[in-house]
């Protein structure tokens, strides 16, 4: 079957244009034209910058020609979630109170992709604040496979973009799942690198010690080029890691033989729905298939943690937001209002209780992985939501346990993931799993979901 050339990887894009199959500026001619198209439907773009982006292309073309290749993502059409600074383009983070705001510096990750000779073709629409919702004045984007079903939070235009054709690959951000949720419903990869792997310099703070930057694409080796740009220290960000990054890229096709791999059977399964734990079941066997050893291992306690994620995000939103609330109120939405309100009335011993179980938890995977090389776990403990099931979800006082029971644990201990498409439910929709790794390891992650799709085809079923 030949893939659209919309539908193609980032690399073979990039490789077609290394070679002068196709330029830079007819493959970034062609995505604009199919956001003009299509985008007035799914919404996923707040700017887009399209004679910026042909300038960009051309200009790629003739480095190219000149024997000038910076890289794989060189004349690739992408875009960056808006809670990334540009000087380009307004920076309005999802908000109505910085809707019109035009930053006077980018973002590292932006400066890093410009300099790697990506074509930014705009920003990516997202929640409010990078919350759970967005404020009533913008209506979010749709799912490309359902439009009647959830396109994740918060990161939802990068979901939707990356999976309708719309852009080769996107960044997004993740505090409580805002990486893997879009992911996951949107039939993407993206990784959740560690806390520090990824500068937050110039990015929008939800919640800083919970913040993640990362990409989203349509495979493990599209997401390894990207994190491979964007990743390392940053002088502008004190809480990056020093840790040298190694070329993602390079070892992606060794084998997985010997690599052990931890799955606690009662974490993945209890309370579960039963398409979700078939689905990571025959993921298992996959594996197994490629030489991984699955060792059965229990999980440090979660529920007290993800029970905190709420009232300890409530805390670093308040501080992140002192300046405007609640001087400008009236220029919230509800949602996020209500969250700064909570942080502004949570104790100091409730904090205290949330960060000593964030310190145990930790302390304990990072034992965890004395043992096993990668964790197996869902993404989400179920099918996508339709919107009308999210609404009830609101409704449950437990929704938090339920969704976040993945995802948040792993904001709280900084570990990177890999968000992986691993088969699809009863109404023909994405199902996917995530693999956790110790710290600095989204080399190993890479390798393994690239072996992964190397003999599956999950990751290239499209909505369309």
């Amino acid at each position: 079957m030949t893939i659209p050339t919309e539908f193609a990887s980032l690399l073979s894009i990039s490789d077609r244009i290394r070679r002068a199959e196709i330029t830079s500026a007819s493959v970034t001619q062609a995505m604009l034209g199919r956001i003009a198209a299509l985008d007035p439907v799914y919404r996923s773009y707040t700017t887009v910058l399209a004679q910026r982006a042909m300038t960009q292309a051309e200009r790629a073309d003739a480095e190219i020609a000149r024997g000038l290749w910076r890289g794989p993502l060189h004349g690739v059409p992408i875009a960056v979630k808006d809670l990334c600074n540009t000087v380009f383009a307004p920076t309005g983070a999802g908000t109505k109170l910085f809707r019109d705001w035009t930053p006077d510096y980018n973002a590292t990750v932006v400066d890093r992709l410009e300099q790697a000779g990506a074509i930014i073709l705009g920003k990516l629409s997202m929640t409010e604040g990078a919350y759970t919702s967005h404020h009533p004045e913008n209506p979010g984007p749709l799912n490309p496979w359902s439009h009647d079903h959830w396109v994740g939070s918060s990161s939802t235009g990068s979901g939707a973009a990356t999976a309708a054709g719309l852009c080769y690959g996107s960044l997004g951000s993740d505090t409580g799942g805002s990486i893997r949720f879009p992911s996951a419903t949107c039939g993407l990869t993206g990784i959740k690198p560690t806390w520090g792997r990824v500068s937050r310099h110039g990015v929008f703070t939800l919640a800083a010690s919970l913040d993640h930057i990362g990409p989203m694409a349509r495979s493990a080796a599209d997401c390894a080029a990207l994190l491979g740009v964007i990743a390392g220290v940053d002088a502008n960000d004190p809480t990056t890691l020093p840790d040298p990054v190694p070329n993602y890229l390079s070892h992606l096709g060794d084998n997985i033989r010997g690599l052990t791999i931890g799955i606690d059977r009662r974490f993945v399964s209890d309370e579960i729905d039963p398409q979700v734990v078939v689905a990571l079941a025959e993921a298992e066997k996959v594996l197994v298939s490629l030489g991984a050893v699955i060792q059965e291992v229990v999980m440090p306690p979660t529920r007290k943690l993800v029970r905190g994620w709420i009232p300890f995000c409530s805390v670093e939103t308040a501080l992140a937001h002192r300046e405007t609330y609640p001087s400008r109120q009236d220029e919230y939405g509800p949602d996020l209002a209500a969250l700064i309100e909570q942080g502004l009335t949570v104790s100091g011993l409730e904090l205290g209780d949330i960060y000593h179980e964030r310190l145990a938890f930790s302390g304990a995977l990072k034992t965890l992985f004395e043992r096993v090389d990668l964790i197996l776990v869902p993404t989400m403990p179920v099918p996508i939501p339709s919107l009308s099931r999210m609404g009830e979800y609101g409704k449950d006082p437990n929704v938090l346990e339920r969704i976040l029971r993945f995802t948040a644990p792993f904001d709280f201990s900084g570990s990177p993931t890999i968000t992986l498409p691993n088969g699809m439910d009863q109404e023909g929709l994405p199902l996917s799993l995530q693999l956790i790794g110790r710290h600095c390891a989204e080399d190993l992650l890479c390798r393994a979901g690239h072996a992964f799709q190397s003999v599956t085809d999950w990751h290239t079923r499209r909505p369309m």
